[in-house]
């Protein structure tokens, strides 16, 4: 069986995180949930880089959840539990407060922790064949809590109530009319359209794009716990910056900007 693991690359501006374990769907191991931060400071850490994006391998899936096969060595205990839910929760905090944009491109099963782990992201394009559950009600495991907030705060009470309390199956156009997805197309047109997406992104103000970024993450957060004076921070260095100026240049010499991140 190959290894499993998460692969990185960065080319034009792009982050690719794609999840690599397709003999279980790309379930996620503990070292891949492990590896996830460090993925995400290599993308932040990369000037390079304008957006992020995560995605499965094999083109059958984007992640089936947690790798079951291992609860009953690494996940059973409390300790073993409290490891475990540990990693997984570090791995999605990462993602979700990425200092860019991240974005979810799903091909096929999009299951349990999986489907957590898309939400995570800004953006979420899927192909019309997807399919996303969270199935923790056949599974009898307790679902964490911090998931379920996040859930809710992406997409209301009604709909997680409905998805984690049937543990149905929702095909991509219901996923779509619930917030689980952006947008979703054929698959023969699905490549063209996500890439002509993250190209328009990639060319953005990356300055401008983390100072939105960083607002999204605290409006995530309660009230009494967003540091707004941050997101102040980032944007008045927005304004304070040659991409302002060039920003301006280019729309009256009607043409496209050059940004440089300064």
């Amino acid at each position: 069986m190959a290894q499993a693991t998460i692969h990185y690359e960065a080319a034009d501006g792009i982050a690719r995180l794609t999840i690599d374990h397709q003999a279980r769907m790309n379930a996620m191991t503990f070292d891949m949930w492990s590896s996830v931060p460090e993925l995400i400071r290599r993308a932040e850490d990369d000037r390079s880089v304008r957006v992020i994006v995560l995605q499965g391998a094999g083109g059958k899936a984007f992640c089936a959840g947690a790798d079951i096969s291992q609860f009953g060595e690494r996940r059973t205990g409390e300790d073993g539990v409290r490891t475990y839910d540990k990693a997984v929760a570090a791995g999605m905090k990462a993602v979700h407060d990425a200092a860019k944009p991240t974005v979810a491109v799903i091909h096929g099963i999009c299951f349990g922790g999986g489907c957590a782990l898309a939400l995570t992201c800004d953006i979420r394009f899927a192909t019309d064949d997807a399919r996303f559950r969270v199935p923790a009600a056949r599974l009898g495991l307790g679902y964490g809590f911090s998931n379920l907030r996040m859930m809710v705060k992406k997409l209301g009470v009604g709909p997680v109530a409905d998805i984690m309390i049937s543990a149905r199956v929702l095909d991509a156009a219901e996923g779509q009319r619930l917030g689980v997805i952006n947008h979703a197309w054929p698959r023969e047109a699905f490549e063209t359209e996500v890439q002509a997406y993250l190209a328009t992104v990639a060319a953005n103000a990356p300055l401008t794009l983390a100072a939105i970024k960083r607002a999204l993450v605290e409006l995530a957060r309660p009230e009494a716990e967003q540091d707004a004076a941050a997101v102040e921070a980032l944007i008045a260095r927005c304004f304070d910056s040659a991409d302002y100026k060039e920003g301006q240049k280019a729309f009256l010499e009607k043409r496209l900007p050059h940004f440089i991140g300064e």
